[in-house]
C-alpha cells in the first residue's frame, strides 16, 4: 500500500514511486466548497424567495426535498435541471457571485509539485460544464493540469460505475497506481469499488465548516501534509 495510516485515518504518506496517475476533485478538494455551500444553500433559495414573493423557509421547504432526491446522481450537478425547477437562470446567478470561488489551503502549491512530477494530473469533476467553465475562468486550474473530464460528457456522476468506465475509455490510466483525492467520501467509494487503488479524502472541505474527525479513507486536513517525495516546483 502506498498510504500507510494510523487507525483513525490520518495519512501519514505516500510512496509516489507508487503512482503514475493522480485524479482530483475539484471543488471540496483543490476548491473550497464553502462557495458552493452558501450558493445553493442560501443564495439560490433566497433569489427564489424573491422571485416568488415568499419567505425563505417556504423556498427552502420546497427545495430542499428536491436537493434529497436527487443527491448522488447526475441532475443534482446539472445546472440546467436545477435552472427549469427554479425558473431562473443557475448559471448566471453563479457568474454574480463568482469572486467568492477560492483556493483551498495548499492545494495551488500542491499542483505546483505534482507538474513537476511524473505524474499525470486529471482532474475530474461532477461540475456542470457551466459551472466548470465560470471556476475555471475565476481560478486558473489548467495550467496545472494534464486533463480535464467533467462527468456531465459521460452522463454519469462519478458515484455510478459508469463514470469510471467510461473515463478509463477516455483516459486510459492503471488504477492499482492511481490516488484519486475527492472530498466525497460515496465517490470514493464508487472509485474502490472500480479497483482504484489508493484513496485519500479531506477532512475540511468546507472552511466555514469544522474538520471532519471520523473519516472512512485516509484523510488531509491540508495538502502540504502530501509535499514529502514530491519534487519542489522550480517555476
Amino acid at each position: 500500500m502506498a498510504l500507510s495510516v494510523h487507525n483513525d485515518k490520518s495519512v501519514l504518506g505516500v510512496d509516489w514511486s507508487n503512482i503514475d496517475t493522480v485524479l482530483l476533485d475539484m471543488d471540496g478538494t483543490l476548491l473550497d466548497l464553502r462557495f458552493d455551500t452558501e450558493f445553493w444553500t442560501e443564495i439560490v433559495p433566497a433569489t427564489y424567495a424573491q422571485i416568488q414573493g415568499i419567505d425563505l423557509e417556504a423556498a427552502k421547504a420546497y427545495l430542499n426535498p428536491i436537493h434529497a432526491r436527487e443527491r448522488g446522481h447526475l441532475n443534482w450537478y446539472c445546472l440546467d435541471f436545477w435552472s427549469n425547477v427554479v425558473g431562473f437562470d443557475i448559471a448566471q446567478l453563479k457568474r454574480q457571485h463568482a469572486a467568492n470561488i477560492g483556493w483551498r489551503p495548499e492545494a495551488e502549491n500542491f499542483l505546483r509539485r505534482l507538474r513537476a512530477s511524473h505524474c499525470e494530473v486529471v482532474l475530474i469533476t461532477n461540475a456542470h460544464p457551466d459551472t466548470l467553465r465560470i471556476k475555471l475562468e475565476q481560478v486558473h486550474l489548467e495550467p496545472w493540469l494534464d486533463k480535464i473530464f467533467t462527468s456531465h460528457s459521460f452522463n454519469a456522476p462519478k458515484e455510478y460505475q459508469a463514470f469510471w468506465q467510461e473515463l478509463q475509455a477516455a483516459c486510459a490510466f492503471e488504477p492499482q497506481r492511481t490516488l484519486f483525492i475527492d472530498d466525497s467520501e460515496p465517490v470514493l467509494a464508487s472509485a474502490e469499488i472500480y479497483g482504484v487503488a489508493h484513496l485519500i479524502t479531506l477532512r475540511q472541505p468546507d472552511s466555514s465548516q469544522r474538520q471532519r474527525m471520523e473519516t472512512r479513507y485516509p484523510a488531509v486536513h491540508h495538502f502540504n501534509e502530501l509535499f514529502e517525495g514530491l519534487p519542489h516546483f522550480d517555476g
